[in-house]
């Protein structure tokens, strides 16, 4: 009976041993796969053990990796959608990265278990994936200062846990997404402390809903990165294209401590309770186009830091309220049209460092009176109407009146009449009581006078409380604030230094940090990510009057590496071989199955890693694949997820192949492409499809989701668009009405997409085959541009055009690139025209003999109602008023110009369509679906790709077929 008590135990250890090591050996197979596509990875990457054998950056428990941290080490490469498998994985730090580039793969929400997403100060780029939203356990989302595109997801609003939101410093456009019933917004992170979306391209107005009094303070991070929060909310919104009123509901989150909504365009009034904000310590409004009454302030008592210049506010005499912030240490009024007597009692508010008043109407005596702060350091009051000055014995600090009336009347030199130039502030962290050491190259001598290269890069201070760069004390209590923070987290820091404040032109407080080593001359590979990840994850938390920051590190290029480092530790194997004789023998063979798997595991990562490894230039249609970043997919995988290729999941076929619906196991559906084996157009079609589509990433351009190249297969997989395309719509086949609304937002989203591939893409595109069946449309009906299988990158700009064979669709081809064969991105406006037409009209380029782009000309009187075209225009849109369809059409007859120079740019046809439809009485920026009644599909419609859809191939055709005309 104890025998076989035993036999079962081992059998459950065994059974436990083996499930760890399968879960950990899939874990070693992801870095592996991430060391091979980066570069610079530590040194110590070695062996099939992350866990044990301590790879720098990597945390683990129980053998699984939780934790990626790898700031400021100088890696290059891109963001795998292999990491996906790392299911425990709670932080991912790689921050500090400038090498790290492409876009983040959407399979990062599979990641279910993390915490902190942060990706600081590197070069990743395209959209920002909706599928963040399903990271339920994220705490901190730092994205700042990288080269993200698109529109802020919507699904952000999911993250009911969030702390902090820092999407600053990027290319983010379009609007601020709230929740609207049907789908998520950002007004919904109620819990969230911090809003950073500074020095963007967004745009639109504030939407009043974003804010609400539920966005209180709820104490409920207790882990030791948030031992201490901050206890209050910041929303930066600085430096955007934001329109509009600043909405009242702001004056309803009284948690607020930071708010900064200048340099955008904002307009009307300051809302009238925003004095409701008794928290608020900043208050940055400047440099807007804000109009009304002079706000009243009276009440936030608490204003340490005021700039509300260059707005257009109605002429007013200087508020009382001015002289009763007793916090205030910066006031900034520059270009408000104040006017009227400057108040003595303003200069003896007890903190007050910085007053800045220029270019309004104020007129009379100034004086600063005899109790003025005695931390005044600037009154600028240049171009206004001062006719007199009362000086004060004793005070000596910068006053500028240049451009007043009484410097134009003294007749002695006043300094306070120069224009005078700021001086750097000089700080620099003092020696503690020694003698600065004589350092070689590229050392550094520290506050205690020890050589060492230290860890440096830049402190930015988003809304610091003071204006005053020349105190000393302050740069004190930070210096020691900083090392605190590091001794608390035992890293190896021997002292800091900051140096060279100053204020940039986002009014940002800038500081340079060295960190310098302790007991060595420089910091190994553990200690920098160590270091930066505690800056990165706002671990460290700075004396209150700075305020939120960020931090942007060097690369470190001089580590000290340690042979110890790089040997594995046999002392497991030890113990467990003297565990005794069956233990020795059941480890043996797990030993043996667990070495199998790795191997296998390894290949398979391998060829994940470089997938055209058997790709042949002379078969398979030119030279490797040139990617920007696409995930690829082994047959197993795409066999899986489309049911082994089932016919019941074929939803659409074409010279190319076949396309299938599939599930991939994150749940997301996908349009498998697949080629017919053996083709020699597909060879070409899959090669410049995958490259093209690998570079661009836009909500009016399909998204490639990855590709598979192996078993003598060729693979494209798209995001599922479970509309169709346009031409189906036009035709009644997919069932989806297109009412005249509809139609214009269509014409709008195609066109962006075509702009972003003339204008944005990085070499810029021409797409070659735009027509209906390449317009997708997805459940909102948003327009996607499809199929890139004949687009060309165009080359030399200054040459303008692209040499090559004619090829395209019959009706939608540029006359002038086939009589030349010289195609420019005019060629695919051309074509658009022809879109547009069909968008008009619901009928083929070619219809019976016919010419559409002829009819038209030959129906359209000018003289007459609708340019007198009921006889052609689609009956289905007859129905309702069509404002603007006359600009319509003489926007598409413009760009069917024979000549491409008479033709206009992709950007001027956007604006145009955004001009159409304000006629038209739309918002060019909502929603399609949203716009328009609801749809039904026909009964039975299942497959939104036909045999004539984005996926069947477009190939030259012989002149003689070619009838443009």
């Amino acid at each position: 009976m104890m025998g076989s008590k035993v036999q079962v135990f081992l059998l459950v250890i065994s059974i436990q041993i083996l499930l760890v090591a399968a879960q950990s050996s899939e874990d070693f197979a992801v870095l592996k796969s991430l060391k091979d596509v980066w570069d610079n990875t530590p040194p110590n990457w070695e062996g099939p053990d992350p866990c044990g054998n301590s790879w720098v950056g990597i945390r683990c428990n129980n053998s699984r990796v939780t934790a990626i941290t790898l700031a400021s080490i100088g890696l290059t490469g891109k963001l795998s959608g292999d990491l996906s498998s790392l299911s425990e994985l709670q932080t991912l730090d790689l921050s500090y990265n400038k090498g790290m580039t492409g876009p983040l793969p959407a399979s990062i929400g599979s990641l279910k278990k993390l915490t902190n997403l942060i990706l600081v100060g590197c070069s990743f780029s395209g959209q920002i994936p909706s599928t963040i939203g399903s990271l339920q356990q994220l705490l901190i989302l730092s994205l700042n200062s990288n080269s993200f595109s698109g529109s802020i997801p919507p699904e952000i609003g999911y993250l009911s846990s969030l702390y902090w939101l820092d999407l600053a410093d990027n290319k983010l456009s379009g609007r601020i997404p709230v929740s609207d019933g049907t789908t998520p917004g950002l007004d919904m992170l109620v819990n969230t402390k911090h809003f950073h979306f500074g020095k963007n391209q967004l745009s639109g107005t504030i939407p009043p809903k974003l804010f609400s009094p539920n966005m209180s303070l709820i104490h409920v991070y207790t882990c030791k990165e948030f031992a201490q929060p901050y206890s209050k909310n910041k929303q930066l919104f600085e430096n955007n294209n934001l329109n509009g009123s600043i909405p009242l509901t702001l004056g309803l989150v009284q948690s607020l401590e930071v708010l900064r909504l200048d340099r955008n365009l904002l307009t009307g009034p300051v809302p009238s309770n925003l004095n409701n904000l008794v928290h608020v310590n900043e208050l940055i409004l400047s440099n807007n186009q804000l109009s009304g009454s002079f706000p009243n302030l009276t009440g936030m008592n608490v204003l340490n830091y005021v700039d509300m210049s260059n707005n257009t506010f109605d002429e007013s005499e200087i508020p009382s309220w001015f002289s009763t912030l007793q916090p205030l240490t910066t006031l900034k009024m520059e270009s408000t049209r104040l006017k009227g007597q400057v108040p003595v009692s303003l200069f003896s508010l007890p903190l007050l460092q910085t007053v800045v008043l220029r270019n309004n109407q104020l007129n009379g005596t100034l004086d600063v009176g005899s109790s003025y702060s005695d931390q005044l350091q600037l009154i600028d009051f240049q171009n206004n109407l001062i006719v007199a000055y009362t000086e004060r014995a004793g005070f000596k600090n910068k006053l500028i009146l240049a451009g007043n009336p009484i410097c134009q009347e003294t007749v002695e030199t006043k300094t306070y009449c120069a224009i005078q130039q700021s001086n750097p502030t000089q700080y620099s962290t003092p020696e503690k009581n020694c003698v600065p050491s004589s350092c070689s190259i590229n050392q550094t001598s520290s506050p205690n006078c020890v050589c060492a290269y230290p860890y440096t890069g830049d402190l930015y201070f988003r809304a610091p409380s003071f204006s005053n760069l020349g105190n000393s004390s302050i740069y004190t209590s930070l210096e020691d604030s900083l090392m605190h923070s590091f001794q608390s987290h035992q890293l190896p820091v021997d002292t800091v230094s900051l140096s060279n404040p100053t204020k940039n032109a986002d009014d940002y407080l800038v500081l340079r940090l060295e960190a310098f080593p302790s007991g060595e001359d420089r910091f190994n590979r553990t200690g920098i990510p160590a270091v930066g990840f505690v800056l990165s994850n706002q671990t460290f938390k700075p004396p209150h009057t700075f305020g939120p920051f960020y931090f942007i590190a060097d690369s470190y290029g001089y580590f000290a590496e340690s042979a110890g480092h790089r040997k594995s530790s046999n002392t497991g194997i030890i113990i467990g071989a003297a565990a005794g004789g069956s233990v020795l023998l059941l480890l043996a063979l797990l030993v043996g199955i667990y070495s199998f798997r790795q191997k296998r595991r390894a290949e398979i990562a391998d060829k994940q890693n470089n997938p055209f490894a058997a790709w042949d230039p002379r078969k398979d249609s030119g030279d490797v694949p040139q990617l920007k970043g696409a995930r690829s997919f082994s047959f197993e995988e795409l066999k899986k997820c489309t049911n082994n290729f089932s016919d019941a999941n074929v939803i659409g076929s074409g010279g190319y192949g076949k396309v299938y619906k599939g599930v991939l196991h994150s749940g997301q559906l996908v349009a498998v492409k697949r080629a017919q084996r053996g083709s020699m157009q597909g060879g070409l079609e899959f090669k410049s499809e995958i490259e093209m589509l690998s570079r661009v990433h836009h909500k009016n351009v399909v998204s490639l989701v990855g590709f598979c190249f192996e078993h003598d297969d060729q693979m494209l997989v798209y995001e599922y668009i479970p509309n169709g395309t346009l031409k189906e719509s036009l035709s009644g086949k997919s069932g989806v009405q297109l009412d005249w609304t509809r139609r214009l937002r269509i014409a709008l989203g195609a066109a962006r997409g075509l702009q972003y591939l003339h204008e944005l893409a990085n070499p810029p595109i021409i797409h070659r085959d735009i027509k209906s069946n390449n317009i997708l449309l997805d459940e909102r009906l948003t327009a996607k541009v499809a199929d890139f299988g004949l687009s060309k990158l165009m080359g030399d700009p200054e040459k303008g055009h692209v040499t090559t064979q004619v090829k395209g669709t019959m009706g939608y081809m540029d006359p002038e690139y086939y009589m030349t064969q010289q195609l420019t991105n005019k060629s695919d406006i051309y074509s658009f025209g022809v879109v547009m037409l069909e968008l008009v009209t619901a009928r083929q380029p070619i219809e019976k003999g016919k010419y559409i782009v002829r009819e038209v000309k030959q129906y359209m009187d000018k003289t007459k109602l609708l340019y007198n075209l009921q006889e052609i225009l689609d009956p289905s849109i007859l129905v309702t008023p069509l404002k603007g369809l006359e600009k319509f059409v003489d926007l598409a007859l413009s760009c069917v110009e024979d000549a491409g120079a008479e033709r206009p740019p992709i950007g001027d046809v956007v604006k145009e369509i955004e001009n159409i439809m304000q006629i038209a009485g739309l918002n060019p920026n909502a929603d399609s679906a949203s716009a328009s009644s609801s749809y039904e599909a026909v009964k039975g419609y299942n497959h939104p790709y036909s045999n004539e859809s984005l996926f069947v191939y477009s190939g030259a055709f012989p002149p003689s077929n070619i009838d443009p005309q």
